[in-house]
């Protein structure tokens, strides 16, 4: 499809057989795990074949798997995606597609929780040394960080708990410039931040949450822009044996089709109610980029087109962690939860649960992550009202 078209129209057509094929809107979940040849020959010589048109076994995926690869590729702006049976795993694969021991990982200290722990636990055993870096880091201190050894320069922007924005362009600068791969993290900026646009070699997705949209699947992707990464990603996930059932892949590319709407949606309810937030006194400040008070929303105006429907809220240094605990669990509409991104609204407290080890994590104050989901907001304001009067 034309990328003339508009987003909309792309995400209800992609992935499927076309407007004027006799058969049914969606596309088939094609299930199995043996591949039958006609005859040894016709085996043999598809070997020569490209690797999704030459299928020996189902953990390679099939046309359902096929049709989503496609979809994601479209949505980042890259050419190739994989997909995954997790976020996690998406994060994994690339990382050991392009390291090996005695190499040197640069990751941001906002990472994502489970990065920073298989980093620390089994990337730092077969021999691989992450150090963790300011995600505001800026181009001539990235340059400084960047070792002989360093491979792999990860980003995620911005941070999912504190949200820091991070400089993508200038850091990918510093890093190709020394030879090294920039990943990116990019779930939060699914469509809004094209990340191969600003200089990413390997965008990473979660599609757990907002192209699932409904918190009842777990899948991730891996999408590339050059059929060099596409080889070694490609690779990596089979050898990995990474696989995502047919049934959850099918289930993704139904969702994707509202994901225009919902996140557009989300994303103008969440500045609202991050608004309100910003006028209660019990509020120090709130960390959302689509905010002008964000230290970084000037990166935002520039890199992003939206945005979507996950930010942090700072109180005031008076109150507790356990004030904090007394405000979520007050709240009706609001769930404690951890995979955002679904319909639903979600609240959960983040200090204590965060490690920083950069020095960057001084905030001011205790902090809680809000997801906004598709209620009413003014509903949404008025169960955050009353959840914070029981605040001490």
């Amino acid at each position: 499809m034309s990328k003339k078209h508009a987003f909309e129209t792309r995400m209800s057509h992609a992935g499927r057989a076309g407007t004027h094929a006799h058969g049914f809107v969606n596309p088939a979940v094609h299930r199995g795990s043996t591949v039958l040849f006609e005859n040894c020959e016709a085996r043999r010589d598809g070997a020569a074949k490209r690797y999704e048109q030459f299928m020996t076994y189902g953990t390679q995926g099939g046309p359902t798997h096929y049709a989503l690869e496609d979809v994601i590729a479209e949505i980042e702006g890259g050419t190739r995606a994989t997909i995954v049976g997790t976020g996690l795993a998406a994060v994994m694969v690339p990382l050991l597609a392009y390291l090996k021991s005695g190499d040197h990982c640069l990751m941001p200290d906002s990472v994502y929780g489970p990065a920073r722990n298989l980093a620390n636990t089994l990337m730092k055993g077969w021999g691989i040394e992450t150090e963790f870096y300011d995600p505001a880091i800026d181009e001539a201190g990235m340059a400084a960080l960047i070792k002989p050894n360093t491979k792999v320069v990860y980003t995620e922007s911005p941070g999912s708990h504190t949200f820091e924005l991070q400089d993508i362009p200038a850091i990918a600068r510093a890093a190709h410039a020394r030879g090294a791969k920039v990943l990116m993290d990019n779930t939060w900026g699914i469509h809004t931040f094209m990340p191969f646009q600003h200089g990413v070699d390997v965008s990473i997705q979660a599609l757990t949450k907002y192209v699932s949209g409904h918190s009842d699947i777990l899948l991730g992707s891996v999408c590339v822009n050059s059929e060099e990464d596409w080889q070694i990603v490609r690779s990596t996930a089979s050898l990995l044996g990474q696989f995502a059932s047919p049934d959850d892949v099918y289930l993704a590319l139904r969702g994707v089709r509202t994901m225009p709407l919902r996140l557009k949606h989300q994303f103008a309810s969440s500045l609202e109610v991050a608004r309100w937030f910003e006028a209660q006194p019990q509020v120090l400040r709130v960390l959302h980029p689509g905010l002008p008070s964000h230290p970084q929303h000037a990166l935002f105006a520039r890199d992003f087109t939206g945005g979507c429907s996950l930010f942090g809220v700072v109180f005031q240094p008076r109150y507790s962690i356990e004030d904090v605990f007394k405000f979520i669990n007050a709240l009706e509409f609001f769930g404690i939860g951890a995979s955002w991104g679904g319909y639903e609204s979600l609240a959960l407290p983040t200090t204590g649960f965060v490690t920083r080890t950069a020095g960057t994590g001084d905030f001011g104050g205790p902090m809680a992550r809000i997801h906004i989901g598709l209620e009413d907001v003014g509903d949404l304001c008025a169960d955050l009202a009353q959840g914070l009067t029981k605040m001490g």
